[in-house]
């Protein structure tokens, strides 16, 4: 309820001030669509704290493009064709996975009957078979995901669940009920995914937050970064499992129980653009520039960029853990540690293997737009969504 409330009042102030300073305009892009291979729709998957186009005040304030206008209409206005998902702020992977797959078949949201029993909470949720978010999905009309941040999470798991379905849902649930989401077989509905500043592999955000609480000297700017994200984070208090939530998942620990089922699809092709905003001096130690980085993650950058520590599964994080763009740390928005993996090189991008950007200057809002820097990030989507419909 907290983290809601928490989303709906920043939505609303960052709305205000869109409206007395308008958003930017800026020039339109040439666009060569002449030997495109593909245009499959374009779906955006927000992350942590977001919004999509279901919610009434993304037209006032649009989580992509922000303050520098909705990017959505921008590349739509390009010859793309692109949506903005909405799935439930601060639920889990695996119930923000089924939002958006309802969203995108047109159906009911079916968290599953052994899920939603065994972790405390109801098995349906909206029901978007009137509304659907996207038209005639199919392996002819295949979709691309784009997913900023804890949209990551959702979107692998969601494409696990299309490939391989579940068997613990098959098994409790009479065929006539169970959602086709956990039937599996349907790997062919996705054509490729993109994950934007992702924190594939876990961020270790969620324990310098421990670490900023305990700490007396702590600053106003970190504790105002721990208050924000535990808001978000915090387990749902409605009886469920404390597991079931966006805060487990995000974590290390969270985030390598989600991958240990979770596999690279041959035939869908993967993209991944980490982003820092630190950079290391002379010495070797890593700095960033305050005026650079939004209000929202100042009080991170520093804690996270000289923490290494062990997770409370054992797992140790040592110094390559310490690059971040505020809330993410870089090396776990390149890929699944144990996933195929390549640098990107537009003659040679391969399907079933993550092919690595080169790192994006910027913080965790950057690709989002930003909010008071105002970040063009038009020119990065055209360039990724057009090498993809040519490959």
């Amino acid at each position: 309820m907290l983290s809601s409330l928490f989303a709906k009042i920043t939505a609303m102030f960052m709305a205000i001030i869109m409206y007395l300073f308008p958003s930017y305009n800026y020039p339109a892009i040439d666009v060569n669509v002449d030997d495109d291979k593909t245009n499959y729709e374009c779906v955006f998957v927000h992350g942590l704290g977001g919004w999509g186009e279901y919610q009434l005040y993304y037209d006032l304030f649009p989580y992509w493009g922000v303050m520098g206008g909705d990017l959505m209409k921008y590349l739509n206005s390009r010859s793309y064709n692109c949506k903005a998902a909405s799935v439930t702020l601060n639920f889990s992977a695996w119930d923000r996975a089924c939002e958006l797959y309802a969203q995108l078949a047109g159906t009911r949201v079916d968290y599953g009957k052994e899920h939603a029993e065994r972790c405390h909470h109801a098995r349906y949720g909206a029901d978007f078979s009137h509304f659907p978010l996207i038209k005639d999905w199919s392996e002819e009309n295949k979709i691309n995901l784009l997913a900023h941040s804890f949209g990551g999470a959702t979107v692998l798991q969601m494409l696990d669940l299309l490939k391989d379905g579940s068997e613990a849902e098959k098994a409790v649930t009479p065929e006539d009920e169970l959602s086709g989401l956990f039937k599996g077989g349907q790997e062919n509905l996705v054509y490729s995914v993109t994950m934007l500043s992702a924190p594939i592999n876990g961020t270790t955000a969620y324990y310098i937050k421990n670490e900023i609480d305990s700490d007396k000297k702590a600053t106003w700017d970190e504790r105002f970064c721990s208050s924000a994200v535990g808001m978000l984070t915090q387990p749902i208090v409605d009886g469920r499992d404390e597991k079931d939530c966006a805060g487990y998942d995000l974590s290390v620990d969270g985030a390598m129980e989600i991958l240990e089922n979770i596999e690279t699809i041959d035939s869908i092709y993967y993209f991944s653009q980490p982003c820092a905003i630190t950079t290391k001096d002379e010495n070797g130690n890593w700095t960033f520039d305050r005026r650079k980085v939004e209000v929202f993650y100042v009080g991170a950058v520093n804690r996270i960029a000289n923490w290494t520590g062990t997770t409370p599964n054992g797992y140790y994080c040592d110094e390559s853990w310490q690059e971040n763009d505020g809330l993410v740390n870089t090396i776990s928005a390149k890929a699944p540690f144990d996933a195929p993996q390549q640098a990107f090189d537009v003659n040679d991008i391969r399907p079933g293997v993550y092919n690595i950007f080169d790192t994006y200057y910027g913080d965790h809002m950057s690709l989002m737009g930003d909010f008071l820097h105002v970040n063009n990030i038009r020119e990065k989507y055209v360039s990724i969504l057009d090498m993809i419909n040519k490959i």
